[in-house]
């Protein structure tokens, strides 16, 4: 008989086997280089963190208080946060790491995207935005807070996924969300994520309670327009038609008999009086299906196209009504 061969395990390398409980070489320098790129970021980054204390009204003379976080993005103590840490305070303090204790403004905020601008009467240090448009699934995140009180706090992970969609307290829903795994608690809200080149990539502005690993910031995109909104009105501007509804399906039969791709558009529930939609002609029960030659799909696609750009312009509403195909001109008015 032939020679016996030794048995191997079928996942045993060629060469030689490391020693069990040891790092190669080449495992130590990833590892240096990682942690120098979370040093460096947290050095560029951490001193425009602040600690964002409020004070708010509450029933019977009551107040009551809150904490998140906030990043100074002007040298003259411009910062962003969420609308939901600071909206209606009756008082608004910013702790920076560096020990600068101020008063801060309210400039403006927006529930329907969190995001909000406050602003302390001092020159600050500052981050640099990035573009959240750039990023890549699986890239390296950091995030900074000060998670239940815990000042200057930094937590590390990746993008997990990007175009996430969430719901804001307003009920609106906010696209373009960047889902990560970096930790998020309490007190995170309002602070920066930020990629490896110490770039502010997003806003931290929920977590999911009770899951691991997903949380959600409002990308950094979105926030340079909502910021240069504020600047401009204090507000956000948007245009509203007066209408309520509900997303609701397309029967099969009016889709190919209006040559409608779409399966669903939104079901009007209501029409305000002397509203923008009743001077048009929509009743409740119509089917509102298309807006200026875009489909409408649902109520958050309705919301999303009724931006500022349509704010006293005269658009084109395509409504079924009775399987009966309409187009209605309307003239939206902006929200207020």
């Amino acid at each position: 008989m032939g020679a016996r061969l030794p048995l191997l395990p079928v996942d045993a390398p060629d060469g030689p086997h490391p020693i069990p409980g040891t790092a190669s070489a080449n495992d130590a320098a990833l590892l240096d280089a990682y942690s120098r790129t979370v040093v460096d970021v947290v050095e560029r980054v951490g001193p425009a963190v602040g600690f964002v204390a409020v004070r708010k009204a509450g029933r019977q003379g009551r107040e009551s208080s809150g904490s998140g976080s906030g990043f100074a993005f002007t040298p003259d103590g411009y910062l962003l946060t969420n609308s939901h840490v600071v909206h209606g305070a009756s008082s608004i303090r910013v702790v920076f790491p560096d020990g600068g204790d101020y008063e801060a403004d309210l400039v403006g905020d927006d529930p329907e995207t969190d995001l909000a601008v406050i602003r302390v009467g001092a020159t600050v240090p500052t981050v640099t935005l990035g573009q959240s448009s750039k990023l890549r699934v699986g890239q390296v995140a950091v995030a900074i807070g000060n998670p239940l009180g815990f000042q200057n706090t930094v937590t590390t992970g990746v993008v997990s996924a990007l175009g996430r969609s969430l719901r804001a307290n307003s009920g609106r829903l906010m696209d373009d969300v960047i889902q990560t795994d970096a930790a998020l608690n309490p007190g995170n809200s309002g602070g920066p994520l930020v990629d490896s080149a110490g770039l502010v990539v997003g806003v931290n502005t929920a977590i999911i309670p009770g899951a691991q690993g997903l949380c959600f910031a409002t990308g950094i995109d979105t926030a340079r327009w909502v910021v240069g909104q504020l600047f401009a009105h204090g507000r956000v501007r948007r245009a509203f038609l007066g209408v309520s509804g509900a997303t609701a399906p397309l029967h099969r039969r009016l889709q190919r008999a209006h040559a409608l791709a779409q399966r669903s558009g939104v079901r009007v529930t209501e029409v305000a009086k002397d509203s923008p939609g009743q001077r048009a002609g929509v009743e409740s029960g119509d089917l509102i299906v298309g807006l200026d030659g875009q489909a409408v799909t649902g109520i958050d696609a309705l919301q999303r196209l009724l931006d500022a750009s349509r704010i006293g312009k005269l658009c084109v509403l395509r409504v079924v009504r009775r399987a009966q195909l309409l187009h209605y001109t309307v003239t939206p008015l902006e929200l207020r």
